[in-house]
């Protein structure tokens, strides 16, 4: 089981980070009190077969309980729990700039200056920061850019994993999908609903698929779309998408916009995309 412990200065990120991992498929806990940590853990290690990555957010809102996060994390240790502890780092002043943007209330409280609570959080957080396994300042980063490094640093170079791609069958009679971030127009093809046999039937149905399959302009179709969304894909990742509707419309959404969803789907789970299926207006399966 991979573990990561994400901790920092509040202000620094810790959110979108956890975010962020949670896109990759970290099981995520966040402001968990940190006597539970151990037990956290067990209980994750017993189901290993289903929660293979963890990512807990610990840190100074756990108020009177910070004072046990040392023990808390030997106590992994001495059960031989391996983890990374990855410290969220940024300048004084960026700090105060983002909180004065958000107007959230500081951990450390009202009562004293935000600058003071700032500081005052650096002192609480020295010893975690001193045996963090990395550590990376958001001080000049964006958002995407922080997602950049979680993904190289924990999603194993796979932006498969980033980012959920659905792909949606639809009807263009009956209007176009009001999410769907790029559409593709497939009624160039011949159509099997004037097919009498195959008109009851759906694109998921096999003698559909083989017809609308045979023609040289679907294979070139299918081919040179597969190849523009595996070079747009991880571009989308890189600017912090996390989430991509694609659209494929023929004229009533029932034949042959069913079997292409589904081979577009099925090719980019090839590629290692993690992508599924919808149809709108068909009564054919989802997967």
């Amino acid at each position: 089981m991979k573990l990561v412990v994400v901790t920092g200065l509040s202000g620094a990120g810790k959110s979108q980070a956890l975010h962020a991992l949670e896109d990759m498929g970290f099981y995520c806990v966040d402001n968990l009190p940190p006597m539970l940590v151990p037990n956290m853990a067990k209980l994750c290690l017993d189901h290993a077969d289903a929660i293979d990555k963890v990512a807990l957010g610990l840190d100074t809102r756990s108020g009177a309980f910070f004072g046990e996060m040392d023990e808390a994390l030997d106590e992994l240790l001495r059960r031989n729990i391996r983890y990374d502890i990855l410290y969220l780092n940024a300048s004084d002043e960026e700090l105060v700039r983002r909180y004065k943007e958000t107007r959230r209330a500081h951990p450390m409280g009202s009562d004293a200056l935000l600058i003071q609570n700032i500081h005052k959080e650096r002192q609480m957080l020295r010893g975690l920061e001193a045996r963090a396994t990395r550590v990376i300042d958001t001080t000049t980063m964006l958002t995407r850019q922080l997602r950049e490094t979680l993904l190289r640093l924990y999603g194993d170079g796979d932006v498969g994993k980033a980012i959920q791609v659905n792909v949606l069958s639809f009807g263009f009679k009956h209007g176009m999908p009001q999410d769907a971030d790029l559409v593709f127009d497939v009624r160039f093809i011949p159509n099997p609903f004037y097919i009498p046999e195959m008109r009851p039937m759906t694109g998921a149905d096999k003698p559909v698929r083989d017809y609308v399959m045979q023609f040289a302009e679907t294979k070139t179709f299918l081919s040179k779309v597969l190849d523009l969304l595996q070079f747009l894909i991880p571009h989308y990742v890189s600017e912090g998408k996390d989430r991509l509707v694609i659209g494929v419309g023929c004229t009533g959404g029932q034949h042959r916009s069913v079997c292409l969803a589904i081979e577009i789907t099925e090719g980019l789970k090839k590629a290692g995309f993690h992508a599924s299926v919808s149809h709108r207006d068909s009564p054919a399966s989802h997967t």
